[in-house]
């Protein structure tokens, strides 16, 4: 496997960003590749810390850091006071690149950590001895709610990710049309894939495709990945719509997509391939791909070639195909641990997603066992209740939780977004009866102008829950919240 600086040198004589000037990212990658081996890390190398703005300077001290053998923590620009405050209590960095001073207080620009003895970038210049092991790439995952948390990466379980994918699609260069964040690893992977396969990389603000700005390119020839929300944005202006549906594939991951955005999608002939993974396997472990999209079938896809996927029980035991139970990951691409804790022994990861496979490997989610709503005994996952409210096409969005009742242990609740506002919650719950049971029917429903979701449209149930105890607070109990059901049990 070759490493960062092999690859920059293959491409050094090539105008593969569009949008961007290529040999500006080679000069100015090299410079910071010559400036940080010249620095003096005693034992270890710098913790340098990438909140850069600016795509062709944040590309560039990625793959300088990587090269040199730095650790390096992929940052969000925009985080907060808050944020800012828990990343550098946990990393202690070295060096920082990227203008972030404004948004904190009490904090020098470059803080030296308690075992260096530089704080900034061209302070020393005395020569050493580059460290030899694979450096640590650090990506955020969290933020949304609870602390940030960054999962240990490596160049080799990047490249991992990189050759199940190429392999998967059968493809010897990948083109990637990128609107996502690239501190993000969903944004880093389409860069990686890019920049390893000899491929085309081009990089455009989502705000600004929304608007209608794009590049003259081939779309055919391209990749682009794409979260729910930016889909359904997208939608509104007919022209991107158009544009879309010329993609070789539209990868859709970072959050579970709804069956309307889904039928929309088909609609329209676009090539769609969900997608299943996270930051802690480097991007996907399943994709569907956009034939069988076409062709009717709505799932995660079937397993990438650099992973495997086993279904399994709460004993641990493997459950056959069609059976629902805990999805357990290995794969080549797998994190080393979360920030600072390196794992030199586990080599597979249990998530809290649950899922089946079919006959043929292809992965269906069916929940995450941690949004499981236990309700008077019976289990109820609200990926299953939001797609049937969704189908009834009465909301524009829609998410379903559980609230504290003493009677049922939690009362089904349903936090919406009306499609129109004339719609009744019983026209809405008689359309559902033919669909649901009805003790899958929510209990609650509260209408709100919109759903707290963060960039990859990942909603916050955290605070869902906080709107929801305000809403009903004001109301008063029902005795009775729930209606009957038939064999019911454990009541």
């Amino acid at each position: 496997m070759e490493q960062p600086l092999a690859y920059l040198n293959h491409r050094t004589h090539h105008d593969w960003l569009i949008g961007y000037d290529s040999s500006e990212f080679h000069q100015k990658a090299k410079v910071l590749y010559f400036q940080l081996t010249q620095l003096s890390a005693c034992d270890t190398s710098p913790k340098i810390i990438l909140a850069e703005r600016e795509p062709i300077q944040f590309l560039a001290s990625f793959i300088a850091a990587c090269a040199a053998n730095c650790q390096i923590f992929l940052c969000n620009p925009d985080w907060g006071e808050q944020e800012w405050h828990q990343v550098f209590d946990l990393v202690q960095p070295d060096i920082i690149f990227g203008q972030i001073n404004s948004k904190l207080k009490n904090f020098s620009l470059f803080p030296p950590s308690p075992n260096s003895t530089h704080s900034r970038l061209p302070s020393l210049l005395s020569a050493i001895e580059v460290i030899p092991h694979s450096p640590f790439i650090m990506i955020p995952t969290g933020g949304s709610s609870g602390k940030i948390k960054f999962t240990i990466h490596s160049w080799e379980t990047l490249m991992a990710s990189v050759e199940g994918f190429t392999e998967y699609f059968q493809l010897k260069q990948v083109n990637s049309f990128c609107v996502l964040p690239l501190y993000h690893v969903s944004g880093l992977m389409q860069f990686m894939r890019s920049f390893s396969t000899g491929g085309k990389l081009a990089i455009l603000p989502f705000k600004s495709l929304e608007i209608g700005e794009t590049y003259q390119i081939n779309p055919r020839d391209f990749f682009i990945s794409l979260v729910p929300t930016q889909l359904q944005r997208l939608f509104q202006n007919l022209e991107l719509i158009t544009w879309l549906s010329q993609f070789q594939t539209v990868l859709l991951g970072g959050a579970p997509a709804w069956d309307e955005l889904l039928e929309k999608a088909k609609f329209h002939n676009i090539r769609l391939a969900p997608t299943y993974g996270m930051t802690e396997t480097a991007s996907q472990i399943a994709t569907l791909k956009p034939d069988d999209f076409l062709n009717g079938k709505i799932n995660s896809g079937q397993i990438l070639p650099h992973t495997q996927v086993k279904i399994c029980n709460h004993q641990g035991e493997v459950l056959p195909a069609n059976q629902i139970g805990n999805i357990t990951i290995q794969a080549q691409s797998l994190f080393l641990g979360y920030y600072p804790q390196i794992c030199q022994t586990k080599n597979y990861l249990q998530v809290d997603d649950i899922g089946f496979l079919d006959e043929q490997g292809y992965l269906t989610i069916v929940g995450r066992n941690s949004d499981k709503i236990i309700t008077g005994g019976e289990n109820i996952y609200p990926i299953e209740v939001e797609s049937a409210i969704r189908a009834t096409q009465m909301v524009a969005d829609v998410c379903v939780i559980g609230i504290p009742d003493k009677q049922w242990g939690q009362a089904l609740t349903a936090i919406y977004i009306p499609q129109d506002t004339n719609v009744s919650v019983s026209e809405i719950k008689t359309a559902l009866s033919h669909q649901l049971s009805k003790f899958k029917i929510p209990k609650h429903w509260i209408s709100i102008d919109n759903l707290p979701r963060n960039s990859q449209g990942k909603i916050n149930r955290q605070e869902l829950q906080k709107i929801a105890i305000l809403n009903l607070s004001s109301t008063e109990p029902n005795p009775n919240p729930f209606p009957t059901r038939e064999g019911a049990k454990n009541i």
